[in-house]
């Protein structure tokens, strides 16, 4: 009996899956710029034309055309169903499926997941309880109004209290009967060194619960509201959260990064809640780790397919700098510019905010120099620029631009130290190459498929496609894809009524209907899909680094219809004309062809 499996439960599924997780378990896979390329699982290659974007979720062959999202994958790969496809990748992320139809284990695994959630859910009620409505919440309600936090802050992220003592909490467990195994291994409690017990882990502090991207409580944070040690104190790591992969925040940020395509990194729980309070809402923060290319991944997916930025505010201590410097290449790979903004010495976003607002940080923010810039004027700040000041800053440079897999980003980016610091190109040139050389020899980078831009990118797939239907047709449907904005413009145009296609125009009623009307991505548009072919081009043209703007849209649009009216006229003419001449088999031919544009437009 096939499995239902509800629209929500699957975009969940995708947002914690990673493609090139699933493909790479399968595939050897080898980083193409912000890409990943391998032979084709799917035919015979001895160059490398498969594609995996992980910005894009998406994996396309150039060599025999095979493409779609991790599902359509897995399906073609093990030969499986779609709900087998989705479960796969569920269970693979720990994302719970609505079913009855798992093994033991994984019927053992679901269950503790929800249990585990659930407990961390029960648990955030204590603590929220212990703040708001219980006396012993007095320090703590004292604190956050001392720090200005809004009850409105405190509810939307249900900030808690961890109460002085050894088992308040185990207490709330007993007398809740909830197990202290679970709660050991929701890292909770922690066992005595005598093997006699459990003891609270938070204690006397103020409590963040950290939510997944989906909503759900997978960990907590504690402060203290003194000078004791340490400061902050985290859940360790669990079945249902690992520090690499979540952010604090990101629940509650996630609509505001996509709609405003930038996002604020900050360091801690306090800079967060200011951040919000004061209407910067597109803001996460780091949970007492670097930021991590999966942090950084789903940054971006976050953000939107446009130009997209992240903003780093942190420390400019050399830890803090050390860590950016890991970073550029991650965001290079992501389509991620990345700016430093620096606040003033004493300051860090919490205090900022509450004594200037967020007029003057904004205004901070429109001056903060990108992160490669940044670097150069520390390191030139800290060496100077006479002779050996410049060796040091190459020196210290020279590793970042080496971890920069693009060629060209970062030739650029040499060319722009050179500039900057006023030596010979070559000089930089050499030393990244010195660097490079041990990498390069372990991993060679895999061709990349040679790719045009906007409409011209579009022409030339639609040129090579086996399956060439109308190009300008195609091109229109591409535009819709790579460029959605112009959907309700094609809609308002009638342009699908002309197509003279049926499979173009049924798939351009697909776009309009989930990407148009729905506000879906382009992953949901093949996930609906039904025609294997029409998925195959739909990856295709979302596999294209297409630079489209709306002036050259609407005049792709104009030509379309001035060729359509064109065509119809000159069929219309030789109508005429073969009346005149009484040339019947002619006529039988043209008004034929006729019929077909007039059915095609129905």
């Amino acid at each position: 009996m096939a499995l239902y499996i509800p629209d929500e439960k699957l975009a969940e599924i995708r947002n914690a899956g990673d493609i090139v997780d699933v493909i790479s378990a399968r595939v050897f896979l080898k980083k193409a710029g912000k890409d990943f390329a391998g032979l084709c699982p799917f035919h015979a290659e001895k160059t490398p034309s498969f594609t995996v974007s992980p910005e894009k979720q998406i994996f396309h062959c150039f060599g025999c055309g095979a493409g779609g999202d991790v599902f359509t994958f897995l399906m073609k790969y093990e030969g499986i169903s779609f709900p087998e496809a989705v479960e796969a990748v569920a269970r693979q992320y720990g994302v719970v499926m609505p079913s009855a139809d798992m093994s033991d284990r994984q019927r053992q695994q679901a269950s503790e997941r929800e249990q585990l959630l659930g407990l961390n859910r029960k648990v955030m009620e204590f603590y929220r309880d212990m703040l708001l409505g219980d006396a012993r919440g007095k320090p703590a309600r004292t604190y956050l109004k001392k720090r200005a936090m809004a009850p409105k802050m405190i509810e939307d992220f249900g900030i808690g209290y961890a109460p002085p003592g050894w088992e308040n909490l185990i207490g709330f467990l007993r007398k809740t009967r909830q197990s202290m195994v679970l709660a050991e291994k929701a890292g909770l409690i922690v066992p005595r060194k005598q093997k006699n017990g459990f003891y609270d882990r938070f204690r006397n502090r103020v409590i963040f619960p950290i939510l997944d991207v989906t909503g759900q409580v997978v960990a907590f944070g504690g402060r203290v509201m003194d000078d004791g040690l340490p400061k902050y104190l985290n859940s360790p790591e669990t079945p249902v959260y690992q520090k690499r992969m979540i952010l604090y925040g990101m629940h509650a940020a996630k609509s505001a990064c996509r709609s405003k395509g930038c996002v604020y990194i900050v360091e801690g729980y306090f800079d967060l809640l200011a951040m919000h309070q004061h209407g910067l809402n597109n803001s996460v923060a780091t949970l007492g780790t670097s930021l991590t290319r999966d942090h950084i991944r789903r940054l971006s997916r976050a953000a939107g397919s446009g130009d997209k930025k992240a903003y780093l505010v942190f420390d400019s201590d050399e830890a803090g700098i050390n860590a950016a410097k890991r970073t550029i290449g991650a965001f290079l790979e992501e389509s991620m510019e990345a700016c430093v903004i620096l606040l003033p010495s004493g300051h860090d976003p919490d205090s900022f905010l509450f004594e200037h607002g967020p007029e003057a940080f904004d205004k901070i923010a429109a001056k903060a120099p990108n992160l490669f810039g940044f670097l150069i004027n520390n390191a030139v700040s800290g060496h100077g620029l006479g002779i050996d000041g410049k060796v040091k800053v190459i020196a210290e440079i020279a590793p970042v631009l080496g971890e920069i897999r693009d060629s060209v980003a970062r030739s650029v980016y040499i060319q722009h130290l050179a500039e900057t610091i006023g030596v010979d190109e070559s000089a930089v040139l050499q030393k990244v190459r010195q660097l490079r050389t041990n990498l390069s020899a372990r991993s060679p980078a895999a061709p990349q498929p040679g790719l045009k831009q906007g409409a011209d990118a579009s022409e030339d797939k639609i040129q090579n496609n086996p399956r060439q239907a109308d190009r300008m047709e195609m091109q229109v449907v591409a535009m819709m894809i790579q460029y959605p904005e112009m959907i309700a413009e094609v809609e308002e145009k009638q342009v699908l009524e002309q197509f003279e296609d049926a499979r173009m125009k049924e798939l351009g009623g697909e776009i309009c209907r989930i990407m148009g009307r729905k506000a879906g991505t382009a992953s949901d548009l093949l996930h609906n899909l039904g025609d294997e072919n029409q998925r195959q081009l739909v990856a295709s043209v979302m596999m294209e680094e297409a630079c489209w703007a709306k002036q050259s849209c609407l005049l792709l649009l104009s030509q379309f219809i001035q060729c359509r009216q064109r065509r119809k006229n000159d069929l219309l003419q030789q109508i005429r004309a073969a009346e005149q001449n009484n040339d019947h088999e002619l006529l039988v031919k043209l008004l034929s062809q006729k019929q077909k544009q007039a059915a095609g437009r129905r």
